[in-house]
């Protein structure tokens, strides 16, 4: 007979779970890629993912409150890469971050699908490590290839648990959230003009004009360690989360981006108006969004 002191009390449910958080959060996405007016290559990549882990229970004689018909957790996740560098390593560099950022995602044997405490933390170090062995990875490429010696590429992505958001970010890709009619970047610019901005050498409105506000000060493949900034924000009922590269909010201001995502509701037609801006204004880079549209539908979804 066992000891009752090694014994453990359980209470098993008396009724079905209740669904997780991401499950009653709804997600439109949207995405487009653009080699602008100017370039004769594209070097912007982008992806947009939804992950999840699911159990979907085929036979079983247990009563049916003692176990859901389906359960499933669910997150989206956008990323956008520009490249630099090299005949080709621009392009090489924005899409081999990408590839690798999905294997190391796809080989990770345990998989966070809860944006709380202390789940949130894991992940973010998870996507700072991740970054770091990207950074390592392009480094080798150019290494085995002289011909792609100095290429590199920024990357943004953004990547929800339910309503939880963590964003990771090197170089001047942006992530923007668009909340109750207000544009805010979230990101910081790793350039020298912000450095200088920062410093309080150069005004904003100074470095819009300024010569080497798009000279990187932190990239993947650049030299040394990349130092990546991660963020964990709580999202709100129709927040909308957009990624983009320098091709667009170079060419379409800020308050020109908050009117285009208040009129135009639908992520994929949104990402098409923005692009499209980004044209007429002169398109003189390539162009990549990727947006996200999140509402909390509760269980009656």
């Amino acid at each position: 007979m066992s000891d009752p002191e090694d014994t453990i009390d359980y209470n098993p449910p008396a009724k079905k779970p209740a669904r997780v958080p991401s499950a009653d959060v709804h997600v439109e996405v949207g995405g487009l890629s653009h080699i602008g007016k100017v370039r004769d290559k594209n070097e912007d990549h982008f992806l947009v993912a939804r992950f999840g882990r699911t159990m979907d229970f085929q036979l079983t004689n247990l009563p049916e409150e003692y176990v859901p018909a389906f359960h499933a957790e669910v997150g989206y996740g956008l990323v956008v890469a520009d490249g630099m560098g090299g005949a080709a390593g621009g392009e090489i560099a924005s899409r081999s971050a990408i590839q690798d950022l999905t294997h190391l995602v796809l080989t990770t044997p345990d998989w966070i699908m809860h944006g709380q405490s202390p789940w949130v933390e894991e992940v973010m170090q998870r996507m700072a490590q991740r970054f770091r062995d990207i950074d390592q990875y392009i480094n080798l490429r150019a290494v085995a290839d002289p011909t792609l010696s100095g290429m590199g590429t920024t990357m943004t992505l953004a990547a929800n648990l339910g309503l939880d958001m963590v964003i990771c970010h090197i170089g001047d890709s942006r992530a923007y959230l668009f909340r109750r009619g207000k544009l805010s970047q979230l990101t910081r610019d790793m350039t020298m003009a912000q450095e200088l901005i920062a410093a309080g050498t150069l005004s904003p409105e100074q470095a819009a004009t300024y010569r080497f506000r798009h000279v990187l000060t932190q990239c993947l493949g650049g030299p040394g360690m990349a130092k990546a900034e991660v963020q964990h924000i709580s999202l709100e009922t129709d927040d909308r989360i957009l990624l983009c590269t320098d091709g667009l909010y170079d060419m379409v201001r800020d308050e020109q981006i908050a009117e285009i995502l208040k009129t135009h509701a639908a992520p994929q037609e949104c990402c098409q108006v923005l692009v499209d801006r980004a044209l007429v204004a002169g398109g003189r880079d390539n162009i990549t969004v990727a947006l996200a549209r999140y509402r909390h539908v509760g269980k009656s979804a």
